[in-house]
């Protein structure tokens, strides 16, 4: 019996391979750009995501998560925004990532889980606030 849309009879991949392509490590994964630069949603940017190297995979218990222990700083050109034409955003990406045990969910929807400590942090970065002539309450998330 063929698997649907299969053609005919195909060789299985090996447990090992399957096993060392699903476990928790670096992969390349398509993160829209506002979700790293908030302040830019209001702008129209191209392209809207960006190739990132991000930590995903399975952990040998549930109980644990796939999380990075080392990143690093890429800048990409994207086209748009408040003066429109080319400009430079930085994005982080994941340069190693481990299997640690799974943090409680923040319970603020302003505030974003900081997988290598568990501690709730607000989403919008202070420099999303000092753009506008405001300083963030790192409290309220304001």
């Amino acid at each position: 019996s063929g698997v649907p849309g299969g053609a005919g009879h195909q060789e299985a991949q090996g447990w090992m391979e399957v096993y060392n392509r699903s476990f928790c490590q670096p992969k390349e994964m398509l993160v829209p750009v506002s979700e790293e630069h908030p302040a830019e949603v209001e702008h129209l940017l191209a392209p809207s995501c960006v190739p990132l190297r991000r930590c995903a995979g399975c952990c040998a218990d549930e109980g644990l998560q796939c999380v990075p222990t080392r990143m690093h700083v890429v800048v990409m050109e994207v086209m748009g925004g408040r003066a429109g034409g080319e400009r430079n955003l930085a994005f982080v990406e994941h340069s190693a990532c481990e299997c640690r045990p799974s943090c409680p969910p923040c319970s603020d929807k302003r505030r974003r889980q900081d997988p290598q400590t568990c501690q709730c942090r607000c989403r919008r970065r202070s420099q999303h606030c000092q753009d506008r002539g405001l300083e963030l309450n790192e409290h309220s998330c304001r």
